[in-house]
């Protein structure tokens, strides 16, 4: 595909269809994570991808009670009361199929990063790139995926599970699967509104 239309139209897909992934195209979607840069080029990143069964199964689960945590924030709450064909409606209910399914898809991918001491905003610099390259090469080869972190609401039990060493940070969550919906740009604020020239509110020419 080309490069401007895996940008464009990678958009979080959540409903996944159970078709496993072929060996080859995920170690294609692993090979474009490890491109990616890092503070230092230390490369402190890990990335358990989990297959099994069982494994996915309680994992589902633990999401499930973690999507019921989450709704008591207000943000959220707010938006489950939303009307079903709102904007806010759609998101939730697009979020809500995955804490439900999200045990099914194919393929999890849990992103992880050392940390060098207390974690911090930068500590993000050098996994979420890798995490983002995953995304667009998914998208590429055909494969849905979106970036969930509700999973930290059980971050204790998801290392439990998966054996992760005290030091590492989980910071994502990320399902594959062939998509049940096409994919399509998502919606956006326009460039005008987000980006300036020179300086905080100037408007940034042909925007």
């Amino acid at each position: 595909m080309d490069f401007f239309d895996v940008v464009t139209t990678q958009r979080a897909i959540r409903r996944l269809r159970p078709d496993p992934i072929p060996d080859v195209v995920l170690r294609q979607i692993m090979d474009a994570a490890v491109c990616a840069p890092s503070g230092g080029n230390r490369q402190g990143w890990s990335f358990v991808v989990i297959r099994d069964t069982a494994t996915r199964a309680r994992l589902g689960a633990l999401y499930r009670e973690a999507w019921g945590e989450l709704m008591n924030v207000p943000y959220y709450r707010d938006a489950a009361a939303a009307p079903p064909d709102s904007p806010a409606g759609k998101l939730v209910a697009s979020a809500r199929h995955l804490a439900e399914h999200l045990g099914e898809a194919p393929v999890l991918v849990l992103a992880c990063i050392a940390a060098d001491g207390a974690p911090t905003l930068t500590t993000g610099a050098s996994i979420y790139p890798a995490v983002q390259n995953i995304l667009l090469a998914a998208r590429a080869l055909g494969i849905g995926s979106c970036l969930t972190t509700i999973h930290r609401f059980r971050d204790a039990q998801v290392k439990e599970l998966l054996g992760i060493p005290a030091g590492v940070e989980t910071t994502a969550l990320i399902p594959l699967g062939y998509p049940l919906r096409k994919f399509g740009r998502p919606p956006r604020r326009p460039v005008a509104e987000v980006a300036f020239a020179d300086r905080w509110g100037r408007a940034l020419a042909g925007a």
